[in-house]
């Protein structure tokens, strides 16, 4: 992935625009991140009026869309989505047609929704406006509980915040662990937080503060490699274990088996990325047991096999070269 174009249109949402270009566009070069060709268009060049009462100038129309390796799509106003302009569906459609990437941030899933390409696929958006969504568009399988959902090469996300996991998620699979991680220290953000909108709906903060859990957690991470279930972690919290994984779901959003699977992951990205550890040497390393589980759950959370990722992510290459490598299916 090389080309980014960030399409704005009247009514956006600036702090949904604001995080594709700090995700995509900023220069990490310092960092020995590559830079992409980050570039905002729009239907119609010129001021493109905001949600909040101030216009940004965009001078490029959607040409540059049309060859772009990823289109990002920001926020439309809910009064658009039945309306949606006729230019933008097709630069969506062309986009997916040729194997670009498309990435909507909240309500610009309902943009993707109206280009049809997401038929009788599985999407989010904001928690708030699935219930519209599946109504508008029977067709497509709304999920209102995850933070973001990668179908293919089309990635939806939920609202606000959650479009900047995606657009992690995506650096992820483009850049590797590492330099995704150098970009979400720049952030001062985590570089993948775990559960989905499910932990919003009901009420926006947990009953109880994440601090409680926190030494536990840490506690997890430095101890992959044994074989932790909830009554070892409720023993270690002073806690039942229904109780322990009531507030461990309740702090985290998943479950204490989801998240610790999670993070296992991470460091068999980081070995595969920095070492040349044989698979069954990361498997123990990682507390997957043998090389065989590490590959199926490697495989069932970023879609490639371990050996794939290892070459085309190992740092011994330069970061020009793997920027430049073809993305994953």
């Amino acid at each position: 992935m090389k080309t980014v174009a960030c399409i704005v249109q009247p009514g956006f949402a600036p702090f949904e625009f604001g995080l594709a270009c700090e995700a995509f566009g900023l220069d990490r070069s310092d960092d020995g991140i590559p830079n992409f060709d980050f570039r905002i268009v729009a239907p119609e060049p010129g001021p493109v009026p905001a949600n909040m009462g101030f216009s940004i100038n965009v001078d490029a129309d959607l040409a540059f869309a049309d060859e772009a390796d990823l289109v990002v799509i920001t926020p439309i106003p809910r009064e658009a989505w039945d309306r949606i302009d006729e230019r933008v569906i097709g630069v969506v459609q062309r986009a997916v047609a040729r194997g670009a990437w498309v990435l909507t941030v909240c309500s610009g899933s309902f943009v993707v929704a109206a280009a049809g390409v997401l038929n009788g696929r599985r999407a989010t958006t904001h928690w708030r406006y699935a219930d519209t969504m599946a109504a508008m568009y029977p067709e497509i399988d709304v999920d209102p509980n995850v933070l973001y959902v990668q179908d293919g090469r089309i990635i939806t996300s939920a609202g606000t915040a959650a479009g900047l996991d995606a657009c992690l998620h995506l650096l992820r699979i483009e850049l590797g662990a590492e330099m995704t991680n150098t970009i979400a220290r720049r952030m001062v953000v985590p570089p993948q937080r775990d559960g989905g909108q499910a932990q919003f709906i009901a009420k926006p903060l947990p009953e109880s503060s994440s601090l409680s859990l926190a030494p536990v957690a840490e506690w997890m991470l430095e101890n992959l490699t044994l074989d932790l279930s909830v009554d070892q972690l409720a023993h270690r919290a002073h806690m039942s274990p229904r109780t322990f994984a009531r507030r461990f779901k309740a702090d985290y959003g998943t479950t204490p088996a989801a998240w610790l699977g999670r993070q296992r992951i991470i460091q068999a990205q980081r070995l595969l990325e920095q070492t040349d550890l044989g698979l069954d040497a990361i498997a123990a390393e990682c507390g997957f047991g043998s090389a065989a589980v590490l590959r199926q759950n490697f495989g069932r959370m970023l879609g490639l096999t371990p050996t794939a990722y290892r070459a085309r992510f190992t740092c011994t290459a330069p970061a020009a070269d793997a920027a430049a490598r073809p993305a994953a299916a």
